[in-house]
Formats: structure tokens, C-alpha cells, sequence
């Protein structure tokens, strides 16, 4: 039958996935950096993934196409979760053996949640260190609870409760300069890239964390770039779907460092 669908052109496609979760029936994934169109009959064509994509890649057209299937959506969607309602993790990810007591979701050891007691700087300078000049003298890391990735993070770990959070986009760190002094310190810091990651899942897991921890407040500081938007998208996602809504502030960082 002949009727309304969504096209991509893969060539203006810049793979910020910000169409793949603009579409509620999940009728488009990334394949290879590239959003794609999964299955005609996944997509509607009502185009709510159109205002999403910055690069005009997505429109509506007419042909020949098979139907659209609320049934067929139904069940595809309900595959992607598990029956706790969370997306499950990555091919090749696994959890750890009862006996490593790690207490992190990916079973690494190496993710074991734990506090970092800060010491002063004259403990932290080794003598033969080389000197840190700046124009404010040597600046230590501020940052003070492991693991930082929001992948890894166990959602129960005891450094949350009762947490200033920052959830910030991994470029922003190494876009901004000051980044420890005016966003680290004093917060519990988790990172992640809504371009590379699965920006379902960081809804998933942020939300679960949402539930079960009381959060002073809640900062993202995110790029310029429009793919980064994602992890805003995430966050304000996760608050709704957790039904808590956190004292919340964003900053956004220009590629060229400075705060927009």
C-alpha cells in the first residue's frame, strides 16, 4: 500500500541518535553510525522524529510500503526490555561471580564503588614531582567517589545518597578548563557519551537510580554539539520515568571551552 513513511539520507546523518529516541515506536537504530529505518511497518509516519534531527536528514515521503503495525511495535519493544522494565546490557557484558563481592553492575573489579579521601597538597606532591605552575598555583583533582562512568556505576552505592550529582557528557572535561574546580568539587561525578552509548539505557539505569536514592540536586554539563543533547534528554527522561524530580540545573560548553 501506498502511504506515508519516514526516508533518511545517510549522507547528512551526523549519527547523533537523537532520532532514535524521538521515535516511540523504535522504528530507527544506529547501524554502523547511521541511523536506519529497521522495518516499515515499525514506523507510523506521523514524523516525530523530524524536529529532533539537526542535519535536515529525515523527511516524510509517499510509497509503497507495508503497513504500519501497532501489534508487531508492541512486541518489539517488549522483547528490548526485561521484565523489571530495564533495557538489558550489551552483548558481551557479565556479571560477576557471587564470590568477587564487587557490588558493581558489570562484574569488574576494577568498578568497585569507593570514596576518595582528598589530602592536602603538600601530601600529594612527591618530592621529585614536577611543579604544576598556574596562575592560581597547583590544582588537585577534586574528584572524590569511583566509578565515574554511568555504566558502571552500581545504583545502591552509599556515596549517592543524599548526593549533589553531576552527570556530564565525556568531552566536557577536556573542553573546559576549570572543569574539577567549578564542577567536580563537591559533587558525585558520573560521565557518559549520548553519541556512543545507548541512550535508552542511561534512561533506564539513571531512573532506577533516581528511585532509589534521595539526591540534594542533580547538574548536567553537556557540548555544544547537537548530539550531545542526548544526555540532557536522558536525565529529564529518567526523572519522569522515576517520577522524582531533582533540583535541576544545566551547563552547556563550547568546543572552544567557554560556557555558553
Amino acid at each position: 500500500m501506498k502511504r506515508k513513511i519516514v526516508e533518511i539520507n545517510e549522507a547528512l546523518c551526523n549519527g547523533c541518535r537523537l532520532c532514535v529516541d524521538a521515535c516511540h515506536e523504535g522504528a530507527i537504530e544506529m547501524v554502523n553510525g547511521k541511523a536506519r529505518l529497521v522495518s516499515d511497518m515499525y514506523c507510523d509516519g506521523l514524523g516525530d522524529c523530524l524536529p529532533a534531527c539537526p542535519t535536515g536528514a529525515i523527511k516524510i515521503i509517499e510509497r509503497d510500503a507495508d503497513e504500519y503495525s501497532q501489534e508487531a511495535v508492541d512486541a518489539r519493544l517488549a522483547a528490548s526490555k526485561t521484565p523489571f522494565g530495564f533495557t538489558p546490557p550489551p552483548a558481551g557484558f557479565h556479571s560477576a561471580p557471587a564470590d568477587d563481592d564487587c557490588g558493581c553492575d558489570c562484574g569488574c573489579p576494577s568498578s568497585k564503588p569507593m570514596t576518595i579521601e582528598r589530602k592536602s597538597m603538600e601530601q600529594v606532591m612527591k618530592p621529585s614531582a614536577p611543579v604544576q605552575n598556574s596562575s592560581e598555583g597547583v590544582r588537585p583533582s577534586e574528584l572524590t567517589t569511583w566509578p565515574v562512568q554511568i555504566n558502571l556505576v552500581n545504583t545502591r552505592s552509599e556515596f549517592l545518597q543524599n548526593a549533589d550529582l553531576l552527570i556530564a557528557a565525556d568531552c566536557t572535561a577536556f573542553a573546559y578548563g576549570d572543569f574539577h574546580k567549578d564542577f567536580v568539587k563537591g559533587r558525585v561525578v558520573l560521565i557518559g557519551c549520548p553519541k556512543l552509548d545507548d541512550n535508552q539505557h542511561y534512561i533506564n539505569k539513571l531512573a532506577e537510580l533516581f528511585t532509589v536514592n534521595d539526591l540534594k540536586s542533580v547538574t548536567v554539563v553537556r557540548m555544544q554539539v547537537p548530539c550531545c543533547s542526548g544526555i540532557t534528554h536522558a536525565v529529564k527522561s529518567a526523572m519522569l520515568q522515576s517520577g522524582r524530580i531533582f533540583p535541576y540545573s544545566e551547563v552547556t560548553i563550547k568546543q572552544n571551552g567557554e560556557i555558553l
